[in-house]
């Protein structure tokens, strides 16, 4: 649903008088929508509605009708949870009509969901996980200083409360490392939190220490002063020379009702239908303003070359080569063919190799250090200028992203992430440095998709893939170099398997993945030797699951299979497996071997340790031994 056209306005800036007057007509609005809900958080609108009305009136540089074009300024709101007030900007400047607001927010199979989506064509990431709008902020600052070399500026509504987030101080820290003066923090300290006060209720000075810490231009202003707002704002918006910009707010969360005004015990309710109509009435009974900013300047994105043919790095078959150096050989090759991708690491890039992209490419390469949250939220922010991102660490370490890994999800936003160094394979570093449950915490994540390639030519192949697959997409690498497995012309679509041994006279499937397919390949040698044909799967594609390959497989050989993954049982390739036959119409009756890392691990060699895990070519030997006995 797009803005009506007899919604459309003319852009002009308003003046101070008709601004203030803005910001009670978007209180109003932010307490009748919520109400009408019969939920949403219509305070912590209310305390924020002044600095919109500024913003939006007369500094945010955006044409409300092509939320497309290049030099839009952008507007996030790290505060997710003040929709209401994004919403009542939206009626304001035209792009939804009253009825919407009033019949659509917080209702099932509306797009003006309780948290903004980028359902909205207005919205660039999904927000209400707080703490996340102002690290992704910083991947769309980047890209407009780095790669599209355009002059619009990062507005971001921050809450006083998610300032507590470690995010936040990650965001600013990379912020004023790659010097993003087109980056602007407001943020919104109206001392109150969900509970009661923040840590730091109205310590501005507090704030103010913090983020010159960490190297930003802070503004301190009265956020219920026009003038006050209109003057940080033109500051702000001409630049703080290599720095960012952070603006410290003061405001009183319900500001314009005196009953809320505040007030503890008001965070995330709306005002019962009789307080709302007073509210109204003390508000002054609302307008019907619909007034736009100004126009962004008409410009065009730096030229990027064309895309001309990938050309993958060639193997030779029995070649050990590790999975982690494949990576990085491959997105050499993808970036030298598709200009937009790019590349970030952690700190750890001469492990997964991502080195040699900077090396390549250091103009699209974007160093995020040891801050994982940070790195895979700039890789979203840098997903809505329409880069294709790869961002890489050890598997390990993404864990302590999940939360924005889940949430670029939610935003539809189309990242790759590359996690090495996983499982027990990697040997004497020990259990803090061993990814066991990577792949259960990728499969989880809506939509996304899952890889685990055993070989070079595998890895290549899929890290070209993931540069054309939408989505959130994963893929696990390995320490170790193994034996080349497959001829470079072999194919691996996502969603595919490869059989590696199979016979008429099967007995017994074995499925492994990475490093556990080619314990598979052995044990299916030792078993051969004496007479048990082994059918061997490489189930490269976790998520999506060959189910049809696995289907013959079972079939062929009577329900026997043995599992084999250098993962916790929960959730990994056994559960990829058990799930994607469980769910036909017709199950197969299986006799399941699932061999996996079950208890805590230690340091040692990687033989060793997988042996200790029973996941090593003589378990799955043992294990296939013990189906086929069985029967």
């Amino acid at each position: 649903m797009g803005s009506p056209d007899s919604n459309r306005q003319p852009h002009s800036t308003i003046d101070l008088a008709t601004a203030a007057q803005l910001g009670d007509q978007l209180r109003v609005d932010a307490i009748r929508s919520s109400t009408s809900a019969g939920s949403g958080h219509p305070t912590s609108s209310m305390s924020a509605a002044d600095v919109l009305a500024v913003l939006v009136s007369r500094h945010l540089k955006y044409d409300w009708d092509q939320p497309a074009l290049p030099g839009n300024d952008h507007l996030i709101f790290s505060k997710g949870h003040a929709s209401p007030l994004l919403y009542a900007v939206y009626k304001a400047v035209g792009v939804i009509t009253d009825k919407e607001l009033m019949t659509g927010y917080r209702r099932f199979g509306s797009r003006l969901q309780g948290h903004p989506t980028p359902v909205l064509p207005w919205v660039d990431v999904a927000t209400g996980s707080l703490g996340q709008g102002l690290p992704d902020g910083v991947g769309v600052a980047l890209s407009g200083k780095y790669l599209d070399e355009l002059p619009y500026t990062v507005w971001v509504l921050c809450g006083d409360s998610e300032m507590a987030e470690g995010s936040i101080w990650e965001a600013l820290d990379k912020a004023s490392y790659y010097k993003l003066s087109n980056l602007v923090a407001i943020v919104d300290v109206n001392r109150l939190g969900q509970r009661g006060p923040t840590e730091h209720g109205w310590d501005l000075e507090a704030y103010a220490a913090r983020a010159a810490a960490f190297g930003a231009r802070v503004l301190t202003i009265d956020g219920h002063n026009v003038k006050e707002i209109d003057e940080a704002l033109t500051t702000a918006a001409v630049g703080g020379g290599d720095r960012p910009t952070v603006i410290l707010a003061r405001t009183i969360k319900g500001r314009g009702f005196s009953e809320v005004e505040d007030r503890e015990g008001w965070h995330g309710k709306p005002l019962p239908p009789d307080m709302a109509e007073r509210a109204i009435v003390e508000l002054g009974g609302g307008t019907d303003l619909t007034v736009r900013g100004p126009l962004a300047a008409t410009v065009a994105p730096k030229a990027t070359p064309p895309a001309s043919p990938v050309t993958l790095p060639q193997y030779a078959m029995g070649e050990a080569v590790a999975t982690r150096k494949a990576y990085g050989d491959a997105l050499v090759a993808v970036g030298s063919g598709i200009p937009q991708v790019v590349a970030l690491d952690g700190e750890v890039s001469n492990s997964t190799h991502a080195d040699e992209f900077a090396k390549a490419h250091p103009d699209r390469y974007f160093e995020m250090f040891i801050a994982e949250q940070q790195m895979v939220a700039a890789a979203v922010g840098l997903s809505v200028r329409q880069y294709i991102p790869f961002a890489s660490t050890f598997a390990a370490f993404l864990t302590r992203a999940h939360d924005f890994i889940r949430m670029a999800a939610i935003s539809q936003a189309d990242v790759r992430l590359v996690g090495s160094h996983a499982g027990v394979e990697i040997g004497a570093d020990g259990p803090s440095q061993m990814a066991l449950e990577d792949l259960a915490m990728m499969r989880a994540v809506q939509g996304s998709t899952v890889l685990y390639p055993a070989d070079g030519v595998s890895a290549a192949a899929l890290v070209h893939a993931m540069a054309q697959t939408p989505g959130v997409s994963y893929m696990r690498t390995t320490r170790g170099a193994y034996p080349v497995l497959y001829g470079s012309d072999e194919t691996f679509p996502v969603g595919g398997a490869k059989v590696l041994r199979s016979s008429e006279d099967d007995a017994v499937t074995l499925i492994g993945a990475g490093v556990t397919l080619h314990h598979c390949l052995t044990a299916a040698d030792e078993l051969a030797a004496t007479g048990i044909a082994a059918r061997v799967i490489d189930l490269y594609s976790v998520k999506p699951v060959d189910t049809d390959v696995l289907t013959a497989a079972v079939a062929a050989t009577g329900g026997r299979v043995v599992i084999a993954e250098d993962h916790h049982p929960e959730g990994g390739i056994g559960s990829a497996v058990s799930d994607a036959l469980l769910g036909l119409r017709d199950s197969p009756v299986l006799r399941l071997a699932h061999l996996s890392v079950r208890d805590l691990p230690t340091s040692g060699t990687p033989d060793e340790l997988m042996a200790a895990a029973g996941i090593d070519a003589e378990h799955i030997e043992a294990a296939a031994r013990s189906l086929v006995a069985r029967d």
